[in-house]
């Protein structure tokens, strides 16, 4: 890697998500602020696995000085709260996701909010029982952390290199990057923004957010504006490309809106209706994901005037409208001659 400071990747075990979580750990020069990027699952496993991690590189965790979220969601700030309290240092998260990091704001909304929005997108009692129970069982009893918040802009001096707080919304309302001068040019760290094999979830992941689609669109042409050299994502290993990773996941929901076009083709149908022929049969956090993300596009598609909405149903009243056009800020930044790799 060649970076001017010490970079560490301790990947965390996650059978419930996408796979194997990122900690990053950084500052273990003398002097230096140690500093934790995510901390992974609030498992006993997964906090098994990070004492391990920090032991070789002769840490633990009440030498942590600062933990660094980049949003809300449990497989990246489970073991947030138990860190803190074992450190005394501040977590520090994005403002929009840190009432949910501090436990004082359900990220499913208050009282029945959650259950009628996914009722509202059709989704069959079945699934929904299905669904609620998956989520209750992936709850975990860790302390709540006590959280300082930030804005975009932030930036956090950990004596040997400087982080930048980047907004990067979509995929939750916070989630924030940490940008830095790397070797080669700015680096980046993307937390659920930019991952190398998955495309992020939009629509389900934090369904608080309005406009989703476009807000992540926004998120991936500032990726491909600010030409980064490298991303450390919060799963799997380090993206070398990221401008060219954001234009194909740019590209990925460029032909997934008109796979939504198509299910539409035969009469109006609810975003549940258009997850089932976009992904087939779902289980465990897909009845979230698939249905959520059917929405971001119809909703998306909706703000255009393409599709009209009556009661739970989406219908196609712009057959032939140039998709294309939905896209123009994003399409108009793509790397001359970037060809999208499938």
């Amino acid at each position: 890697m060649n970076l001017p400071f010490a970079l560490h990747q301790i990947q965390l075990g996650n059978a419930a998500f996408e796979g194997l979580n990122n900690c990053y750990v950084l500052g273990t020069e003398p002097d230096a602020t140690l500093t934790l990027v995510d901390t992974g699952l609030g498992r006993s496993r997964t906090l098994d696995e990070l004492r391990a991690g920090l032991a070789e590189l002769d840490a633990e965790f009440a030498d942590v000085d600062q933990i660094l979220l980049t949003h809300w969601h449990p497989d990246h700030a489970g073991l947030a709260g138990k860190i803190q309290a074992e450190a005394d240092c501040p977590v520090y998260v994005h403002e929009a996701d840190a009432g949910i990091v501090a436990g004082r704001v359900d990220p499913q909304g208050p009282g029945d909010a959650f259950r009628e929005q996914i009722t509202e997108w059709g989704m069959p009692p079945a699934e929904r029982e299905e669904l609620l129970s998956f989520l209750s069982a992936n709850t975990d009893d860790n302390p709540d952390p006590t959280v300082t918040t930030f804005e975009a802009g932030k930036r956090f001096d950990l004596g040997s290199v400087t982080l930048e707080a980047v907004g990067l919304p979509g995929h939750t309302a916070g989630l924030t990057g940490f940008a830095f001068d790397g070797a080669d040019g700015e680096e980046l760290f993307a937390g659920d923004a930019l991952l190398p094999y998955y495309t992020p979830n939009v629509g389900g992941a934090d369904v608080r957010v309005d406009a989703p689609l476009a807000k992540y669109l926004a998120t991936l042409a500032d990726i491909v504006d600010r030409g980064y050299t490298r991303a450390w994502p919060g799963h799997r290993g380090a993206i070398v490309d990221p401008p060219g990773r954001a234009a194909d996941i740019i590209d990925h929901h460029r032909e997934r809106t008109a796979r939504v076009v198509d299910a539409l083709a035969d009469g109006p149908a609810t975003p549940w209706a258009v997850s089932e022929a976009l992904f087939g049969d779902l289980r465990n956090i897909h009845i979230l994901h698939g249905p959520g993300e059917a929405f971001a596009h119809l909703d998306h598609l909706h703000d255009a005037g393409v599709v009209e909405r009556t009661g739970r149903e989406y219908e196609l009243v712009q057959p032939d409208a140039d998709l294309d056009a939905l896209f123009p800020t994003v399409i108009d930044r793509l790397r001359d001659g970037y060809e999208p790799v499938h």
